[in-house]
C-alpha cells in the first residue's frame, strides 16, 4: 500500500506537467476566444485604409499597425500572432513548431478537412501552444491573389522585398493565427 502511495505520488508531477484534457481543452477555448476580436480589429483596419486610399494604403497599415494590433490582443497573458508557410512578413516567420502545424493544416486543408476545422493546441517546452487556420477571403486577394496590380506589387515589393504571399485563391489556406502562453 506503501508502495503504491509513493509511486502515485511520483507520478502527480508528470501528469500536472503533461496536462490534463480538461485544462487544455480550457486553453484551447481561452486561446480560441481571443482570436475573434484581433482578426475583427485586423480586417477593420486593412478595409479602412482601403476606402480611405486604396490597397497601397492598405500595405502601409498592414504593415505599420498589424503588430500593435496583435500586442494589443495579447491580453498580457498571451502573446498572439499571425505566421504562414508563405510568409510576407519576415517577422511572422514560424518557428519550428509552427511550421510543422502549418505543414499539418496544409496536408489536412488538401485532403479536403474545412479550413474552419484546423485548429491546435499543445504543451510545449513549458508553454501552451495554440494554432487556428486562417483562410483567404476576398478582401485578401488584392494584395495576396493571383492577379495583383504592377502598381500594388512595387509597393509591396518595396515594404516587404522577399515576399512570398502571392498566388492565392479564395478559400485558400492562407497560414494561422498562433497564440503562446507559459503554464505551470
Amino acid at each position: 500500500m506503501m508502495l503504491r502511495a509513493l509511486l502515485a505520488l511520483a507520478v502527480l508531477p508528470l501528469a500536472a506537467q503533461a496536462g490534463t484534457p480538461a485544462t487544455d481543452q480550457a486553453l484551447n477555448q481561452e486561446a480560441a476566444s481571443l482570436i475573434p476580436p484581433f482578426q475583427q480589429e485586423l480586417l477593420a483596419t486593412v478595409k479602412e485604409a482601403v476606402a480611405t486610399g486604396g490597397p497601397a494604403k492598405a500595405v502601409e497599415a498592414c504593415h505599420l499597425l498589424a503588430p500593435e494590433i496583435a500586442a494589443k490582443h495579447g491580453d498580457g497573458v498571451w502573446q498572439v500572432g499571425r505566421t504562414s508557410l508563405k510568409i510576407r512578413n519576415p517577422n511572422n516567420a514560424p518557428d519550428a513548431w509552427e511550421r510543422q502545424v502549418l505543414e499539418s493544416f496544409a496536408a489536412r486543408a488538401a485532403a479536403g478537412e474545412p479550413l474552419a476545422d484546423l485548429k491546435h493546441g499543445e504543451r510545449v517546452d513549458g508553454r501552451y501552444r495554440y494554432m487556428q487556420a486562417i483562410g483567404v477571403g476576398e478582401p485578401c486577394l488584392a494584395c495576396h491573389g493571383q492577379s495583383i496590380k504592377p502598381e500594388l506589387a512595387s509597393v509591396i515589393d518595396a515594404r516587404y522585398p522577399d515576399d512570398q504571399a502571392r498566388g492565392y485563391q479564395m478559400g485558400d489556406l492562407r497560414g494561422a493565427f498562433t497564440l503562446s502562453r507559459e503554464v505551470e
